[in-house]
């Protein structure tokens, strides 16, 4: 060929990563993400490890606690009928006498019922609240009121009596602590739409502060000097997990008061 015979031809050649190296390049990410989400697992079986063996702890402290009560319980009963036969000592002594008693009672099969599930029956909720009210008023500053409202008729729903007073005590006995030596705790019953019950229980007490509201169901959780912080945590277990219900703030300003609501379901 002569020089001007020399034909220029240009080639191009395609590469890139086959389909197996392609998959290799993912593969770390794939792993570290598997992991993961064994890591986060583990974590989680850990964790609830950890709370069921609180948990086991609470119930058995609780259920050996009612144990203790039983013994001492028996003992004021006898000695209750054991005065009463005095003709000397004042009736209606004895008869708050024997509520005190009647209330332990309670109390301690409250502590019995911790950590099994209670048995539901279709209550009066007035006349369970009236209850613990009629307890209360003789045992807080005669400048404290406590008014029951029943805004509805046949108000009914399925609940565990005894654990259900112990709620309603509850909530009572901190909005008396929230408002010192006076002020006006409101409790009305009222029926919602879709078979609900509303029960709103009000106090004209110092009030929670808003950053705070949410944290009042905390375990630990406390404005006092004194207590553990536990009893709106067991108050809201024993409402929703027992009762299938709900437990919240409606309301609350400081210096003003506090409203927390109830809801159950209606029968």
């Amino acid at each position: 060929y002569s020089e001007n015979d020399v034909v220029e031809n240009y080639g191009y050649v395609y590469y890139k990563n086959s389909y197996l190296l392609t998959q290799l390049t993912a593969y770390p990410y794939i792993q570290l993400t598997v992991i993961a989400i064994f890591a986060f697992i583990a974590y989680l079986a850990f964790n609830y490890s950890r709370v069921a063996e609180q948990n086991r702890v609470w119930v058995g402290l609780a259920k050996e606690t009612a144990h203790q009560l039983g013994t001492p319980l028996s003992s004021l009963m006898a000695w209750i009928e054991v005065i009463r036969d005095n003709p000397d000592v004042d009736r209606a002594l004895v008869d708050e006498l024997e509520k005190d008693v009647q209330k332990l009672r309670i109390v301690t099969e409250r502590f019995s019922s911790i950590g099994s599930a209670p048995t539901l029956r279709e209550e009066n909720v007035a006349l369970l609240i009236n209850n613990v009210v009629n307890y209360l008023r003789p045992r807080v500053s005669s400048r404290i009121r406590i008014e029951v409202y029943i805004l509805a008729e046949n108000i009914r729903a399925m609940v565990h009596a005894p654990l259900f007073e112990w709620v309603i005590e509850n909530l009572c006995k901190n909005a008396v602590d929230a408002m010192g030596n006076s002020g006006l705790i409101a409790i009305k019953i009222l029926r919602g739409n879709e078979a609900k019950i509303f029960i709103d229980i009000s106090d004209t007490g110092k009030g929670i502060p808003r950053s705070k509201i949410n944290m009042v169901f905390n375990a630990g959780f406390t404005t006092k000097k004194r207590g553990w912080g536990l009893g709106l945590t067991l108050a809201k277990r024993i409402i929703e997990s027992y009762h299938k219900g709900k437990i919240q703030v409606k309301s609350s300003e400081e210096n003003q008061g506090t409203t927390f609501r109830i809801s159950l379901n209606a029968v």
